[in-house]
């Protein structure tokens, strides 16, 4: 096993000691792991310098005080969720009590909070800068978008992650409710290449100012 290799598993295997068993102090840690208590200090003071971790000395009636180490909510996004599952299963209930109508109005809903939500970020700038704009709020949602403008002046749009993907395979509307948003806040025409939904590598959007009326 490579170094790298062997200090990231020990990390991990150190954060799920504390999430299943902590608050831990480092000797307990090390008993655990079966190294020493220097190799896992190490690691420890590496989570806390990345604010995975925190330290709370526990006083004690006799003997010295101890340093009991724990997770911080940020460790949290290092576990997997299923979120996705559950989000699948309250659509599925929505749809077979209230019919797929009622599944297309929470779509809905979603799209038109969004807009208001993002609309003041597009006022008084061109096209480009809207979609670099767009670009940056669906990045900051962990959709890894990047932008490039064509040799015809229209511009094209990628996102190569998509964290809704689960839903969007089962529920088209949710990728017509993406597209409608990005006209909306782009006040362009924007047509779907490419799906990750469908199977794509990327959700692939072009992006063309709309002919003047």
């Amino acid at each position: 096993m490579k170094r790298g290799q062997e200090n990231g598993s020990t990390r991990r295997i150190i954060m799920t000691l504390l999430k299943m068993k902590g608050p831990l102090t480092i000797g307990a840690l090390a008993e655990e792991l079966g190294i020493t208590e220097m190799g896992v200090r190490r690691h420890v003071l590496q989570l806390e310098r990345e604010g995975l971790a925190r330290n709370k000395i526990v006083r004690q009636a006799m003997g010295r005080p101890m340093h009991m180490y724990s997770l911080t909510e940020r460790a949290e996004d290092h576990f997997p969720k299923n979120y996705h599952n559950l989000a699948l299963e309250l659509l599925r209930e929505l749809d077979h009590t209230s019919g797929t109508e009622a599944v297309n109005v929470l779509f809905e809903g979603r799209r038109r909070r969004l807009l208001a939500q993002y609309s003041p970020m597009m006022e008084r700038r061109n096209l480009e800068e809207r979609v670099a704009e767009l670009s940056a709020i669906q990045n900051s949602g962990g959709y890894m978008a990047e932008w490039d403008r064509e040799a015809d002046g229209s511009y094209v749009l990628r996102e190569y992650n998509c964290p809704i993907r689960q839903v969007a395979v089962q529920y088209s509307r949710a990728c017509q409710c993406e597209q409608h948003l990005f006209e909306e806040l782009l006040g362009a025409t924007v047509s779907r290449s490419e799906c990750m939904a469908d199977g794509g590598q990327c959700c692939k959007y072009s992006i063309k100012p709309k002919n003047p009326s």
